[in-house]
C-alpha cells in the first residue's frame, strides 16, 4: 500500500496481500455475492477468458461474446450505510488477483479530487486522475487481449460526484464534473484499459442516468439476513460463553422488530454491537455471556436506513 498520489487517490493498494486476505475472510455471509462479482469482473477485464469458454462450449467465439467486450467495465454498488459496499469494493481486487493470477492495483479516488467548488477544479482533478490511470495501464494489454495487470478505480460516495444533471438546481461546475467522469470512463473503455470502475452510493436514484446506463452491473446491497447475522455473530463471538442458542437469539434480536422495520447492518454488528459487548464484559471483569449480550443489545439500536427520520 502506498500513500496518496498527487492528492488524486487517498492511497493505492497492490493485490494480492495478506492484509486484504484477512479483510476478505472477515466478510462472512457475502461469499456468493463476491464470487459472482469477481467472475463478472474478470470476464469484463480479460476477454480471452470468455473466448476460451465460448470455444470450449460452442466450438467457436460466438457474436454475443464479442459484444461483451464492448460493455463498460463499470460496477455500481448501492444500498444503506454499513451494508458492506465499500468493504467489498476495497477487497474484491484481492480475490480477482488470486483467481486470475494477475497483479491488481486499487485506486480509491480521494475526496480532494472533487474539488472545493472553484470553476474548473473538479474537472481538472478528475481528468488528471484518469490520465494517471491511463498512463499506468497503457501497456497492460497484450496482443492477444489478455492483461498483464489489472486496475480498480473506486469512487465512494459517488452520488456527490456523479449526481444527476437533470437536477435544475445543479451548479455548472457539478455538471462539468459529471461530464468529465463520463469522458474518463468512456476513454478507458475505448482504450481497452483493463480497469474496473466501482461506484458506491447510498442513493442510486441520485446518480446521473448516463452513469447508470453505462454500468455493466448495478448491485443493490441489503442488510444482512438472519442467516448472515447468525454466521457473523457466531464467528465474532466464538470462544465466549454464548451458546448456539444464545447466538441464535442475538441474530433474531438484530432483525426487524415491532416499530422498527429494519435490521442491523454489518457495521452495526461488527463495529458497534460486538465491540460494546466485549467492552462491557471487560468493564465488569466478567466473561461474555447472554446476560451482558442482551443488555448491550437493548441499548444499541441499529442505524436507521438512509432518508428515514425519527418520529
Amino acid at each position: 500500500m502506498t500513500d496518496s498520489i498527487d492528492g488524486l487517490f487517498s492511497r493505492t493498494e497492490d493485490f494480492p496481500n495478506s492484509v486484504a486476505q484477512a479483510r476478505r475472510s472477515a466478510l462472512v455471509g457475502l461469499d456468493d455475492l463476491i464470487e459472482r462479482l469477481v467472475t463478472d469482473a474478470i470476464a469484463l477485464l480479460d476477454p480471452t477468458v470468455m473466448e476460451a469458454w465460448s470455444i470450449a462450449v460452442h466450438g467457436d467465439i460466438v457474436p454475443s461474446v464479442k459484444a461483451l467486450s464492448d460493455r463498460t467495465p463499470l460496477f455500481v454498488f448501492a444500498g444503506d450505510v454499513g451494508v458492506g459496499k465499500t468493504e467489498v469494493a476495497e477487497v474484491i481486487g484481492q480475490v480477482i488477483a488470486t483467481r486470475s493470477r494477475t497483479d491488481v492495483t486499487l485506486y480509491p479516488l480521494s475526496l480532494t479530487a472533487r474539488g472545493r467548488g472553484a470553476v474548473g477544479e473538479m474537472t481538472t482533478l478528475l481528468t488528471r486522475a484518469f490520465e494517471r490511470i491511463g498512463a499506468d495501464f497503457a501497456k497492460a494489454r497484450r496482443d492477444d487481449g489478455a492483461a498483464s495487470s489489472l486496475g480498480i478505480l473506486l469512487i465512494d460516495e459517488a452520488d456527490a460526484l456523479a449526481q444527476s444533471r437533470e437536477l435544475t438546481q445543479m451548479h455548472h461546475e457539478d455538471r462539468a464534473g459529471v461530464n468529465a467522469l463520463l469522458r474518463g470512463i468512456d476513454g478507458m473503455r475505448t482504450d481497452r484499459l483493463p480497469v474496473l470502475t466501482v461506484l458506491c452510493t447510498n442513493r442510486i436514484d441520485a446518480l446521473d442516468p448516463a452513469v447508470q446506463r453505462r454500468a455493466a452491473l448495478i448491485e443493490i446491497f441489503n442488510r444482512p439476513t438472519y442467516g448472515q447475522r447468525a454466521a457473523l455473530l457466531g464467528r465474532l463471538l466464538a470462544g465466549t460463553r454464548l451458546s448456539a442458542t444464545d447466538i441464535d437469539a442475538l441474530a433474531q434480536g438484530t432483525g426487524e422488530a415491532v416499530g422498527r422495520p429494519y435490521a442491523y447492518t454489518y457495521s452495526d454488528l461488527r463495529q458497534r454491537l460486538v465491540p460494546e459487548i466485549v467492552l462491557d464484559a471487560y468493564r465488569r471483569g466478567a466473561a461474555v455471556d447472554s446476560v451482558i449480550a442482551n443488555e448491550v443489545l437493548s441499548r444499541t439500536p441499529p442505524t436507521r436506513p438512509f432518508g428515514v427520520g425519527t418520529r
